[in-house]
């Protein structure tokens, strides 16, 4: 789990919460930086949402497990529809902001810590797994994606459903993103795979790798791990949405 000092989105999300208006930088490890101006977008109603996460929502179902929940946007969302939900985060202060704002079953875990071992410690299996906010990143690599998965399997009913969304790496003209995936190429990584850190005041995360993929690698990731893509739903800025069926 992160420590005070590493927890920087979770330290912005409370400020935000309290009523700060923090900025979030992400650096790369080439020295590119991009900041976030949009905390509200995590905190932000269904009213408020993109088309594609509305439509999403149609195809949850059953008990629901929100990983990197975040302030809890889809999670409290669900469970004010009825839905017995339990959202996960390594940010002990995201989770806090999470039962501050009402979810009930909150709990600070890592998307590596999901597996069948702790399925007493979730309450049970689930029918659909949430990734939502381009927390398919949360694989981290093609090889870890693919071990994540199969563990899935071992805290969900046999006709679960993991809904996920990314962005297409690839969708993109600037030249800085593009010498970024030679370059991942060149070190054997896939070409989305952004390794990051999370800065905000004097708080830093440790370095972590992030993944976004196309839809052909998306099917290469899922082959032989007992999950297959039923549908995508586009959304803006060469984001999609993967609805993904357990075998």
């Amino acid at each position: 789990m992160l420590k005070n000092k590493q927890d920087a989105f979770g330290q912005a999300l409370y400020d935000f919460h309290k009523g700060g208006r923090p900025r979030v930088a992400f650096e790369r490890h080439d020295g590119y930086i991009d900041c976030s101006e949009n905390m509200a977008h995590y905190f932000a109603r269904y009213r408020d949402w993109p088309g594609d996460e509305k439509m999403a929502m149609r195809f949850v179902k059953g008990r629901v497990l929100d990983i990197g929940c975040g302030p809890g946007r889809h999670a409290v969302h669900l469970q004010e529809r009825g839905y017995d939900v339990v959202g996960i985060d390594n940010s002990r202060l995201a989770v806090k902001v999470c039962r501050l704002r009402g979810l009930r079953r909150a709990k600070v875990m890592s998307a590596t810590q999901v597996s069948s071992g702790r399925i007493h410690v979730l309450g049970g299996r689930f029918d659909t797994v949430l990734m939502l906010g381009n927390n398919f990143g949360l694989f981290g690599s093609f090889t870890r994606a693919k071990w994540m998965l199969r563990r899935f399997r071992g805290v969900t009913n046999p006709d679960a459903r993991i809904l996920t969304s990314t962005l297409d790496p690839y969708d993109t003209d600037r030249p800085e993103h593009l010498a970024y995936h030679r370059y991942n190429r060149r070190l054997g990584r896939m070409g989305g795979q952004v390794r990051i850190r999370a800065r905000y005041r004097w708080f830093a995360s440790p370095w972590f790798d992030y993944l976004f993929v196309s839809r052909a690698e998306l099917r290469q990731i899922l082959d032989g791990t007992g999950w297959e893509l039923r549908k995508t739903l586009d959304g803006p800025d060469n984001r999609y949405i993967a609805i993904i069926q357990r075998r």
